[in-house]
């Protein structure tokens, strides 16, 4: 079981990814966010994970680059999530996604790089561009985001490279284990965005008494529970107290009981879009 908060996964093709990362999902540019990243890398976060439709790459980088200095480590010691929008997908235009996101953030490569929605009729030439990035070593992992089991087994006909990753919403009102079942099986990695639920899941009396149990907040409950499952996880916050809370879950362990009695709380409810039915 992950003993720290630099424990990696190996993804297939090698590369080595942080079980615990900070999501910046819905965070403005600016010092704000600079300052959110900053501290979670001086506080041994080694995860980041942002998207061009974020439309905060800038910030990103500018924090990635002031912890990298803060914390006396290198770039090579970070694992950088950035995603193609749907506008960009297609083939061309996910290459220059991809320049544009690196410029944006001041990096040479990315370690993750995802389709962000499966657009359909779009992300098999979408796919097609990140096998090219990947195959010529521009970017060392690549997946897709918000892909149902369908859009995966469609993907998987043509794919040479297969999907490193997944990134789903996933958090104990949406456990998708039909999902995460299949991603098992062809050794494909779960990653949950929106862990906590946007919030909604704080005050969820179940996990209220599990947390007293053990000492913890939900939050933590919840971030222990996605380490248990298998499933890597990132947390939004721009508090540093938040951000060094929700990274302490190393330190104790769900039982069997309690794991189950958090994944019966699943009731198929999203706060994001379904993947089969968006509109943008």
């Amino acid at each position: 079981m992950e003993k720290s908060l630099q424990d990696v996964v190996q993804l297939q093709g090698g590369a080595e990814m942080p079980w615990f990362g900070l999501g910046v999902f819905r965070v403005k540019e600016g010092p704000e966010l600079v300052n959110a990243v900053k501290t979670a890398i001086k506080h041994g976060y080694r995860s980041i994970d942002t998207a061009a439709i974020y439309q905060n790459e800038e910030a990103t980088g500018q924090g990635i680059r002031e912890g990298i200095e803060e914390a006396g480590i290198s770039r090579e010691d970070l694992f950088i999530t950035s995603k193609v929008w749907n506008s960009d997908q297609g083939y061309d235009s996910t290459i220059a996604a991809y320049e544009a996101s690196l410029e944006r953030l001041g990096l040479d490569y990315l370690d993750l790089y995802l389709i962000h929605w499966p657009v359909e009729g779009k992300y098999k030439e979408t796919w097609k561009a990140m096998e090219t990035l990947y195959n010529e070593g521009r970017v060392k992992a690549i997946g897709v985001s918000n892909f149902h089991v369908h859009h995966l087994k469609d993907l998987l006909e043509e794919a040479t490279v297969k999907p490193m990753i997944n990134q789903i919403e996933y958090h104990p009102y949406l456990t998708q284990k039909e999902v995460q079942a299949y991603c098992v099986e062809q050794g494909i990695q779960l990653e949950a965005w929106s862990p906590l639920m946007a919030g909604e899941l704080l005050d969820q009396p179940v996990l209220k008494e599990i947390g007293e149990k053990y000492g913890k907040s939900v939050a933590q409950v919840i971030l222990r529970w996605d380490l248990q499952n298998g499933v890597v996880t990132i947390p939004k916050s721009t508090n540093e107290q938040r951000i060094v809370e929700n990274a302490s879950i190393f330190d104790f362990e769900l039982s069997i009981e309690d794991m189950d009695r958090i994944s019966a709380l699943n009731q198929d409810k999203r706060v994001g879009p379904d993947p089969d039915n968006f509109d943008f």
